[in-house]
């Protein structure tokens, strides 16, 4: 599924973030943070998505968590039912961590491929910003 990506923070901006692709009928990418599996962990991120979609179950998302350049927590997250990470690994690591990826049906994106994404850290109304980036061409 493609979308734009939003970068969440917490579930209230992952519930501004769907609600605003549900209004739309558009499909959303939400991203954790860079590096967040370190500091959000793989289990949160999880569940913030998760209690996101039962809040929005009309709402195409994909869920995308940044693993950094941690294999460790790259693993993790794959071991925690992630069916989509970013990484910034060497190559040899990283093609030990897609091949893992591929027996499980997840995804490994390189974080090193950036495309513009809104961040909604200092949103003052994460719906009214998702909501605007969602519509932008």
């Amino acid at each position: 599924m493609s979308g734009r990506p939003i970068i969440i923070h917490d579930l209230a901006q992952a519930n501004a973030a769907l609600a605003a692709a549900e209004a739309l009928s558009t499909p959303v990418v939400v991203r954790s943070a860079p590096g967040a599996a370190a500091s959000l962990g793989a289990a949160v991120f999880r569940d913030i998505v998760t209690e996101a979609r039962k809040a929005h179950p009309a709402a195409q998302v994909t869920a995308v968590l940044d693993c950094g350049g941690d294999a460790g927590h790259a693993l993790n997250a794959l071991r925690h039912g992630i069916g989509r990470i970013r990484v910034r690994l060497r190559t040899d690591v990283r093609a030990r961590i897609l091949d893992i990826a591929a027996q499980s049906g997840a995804t490994v994106e390189d974080a090193g491929d950036e495309q513009a994404a809104l961040d909604l850290l200092d949103a003052e109304d994460a719906y009214a910003e998702a909501r605007a980036w969602l519509e932008r061409d």
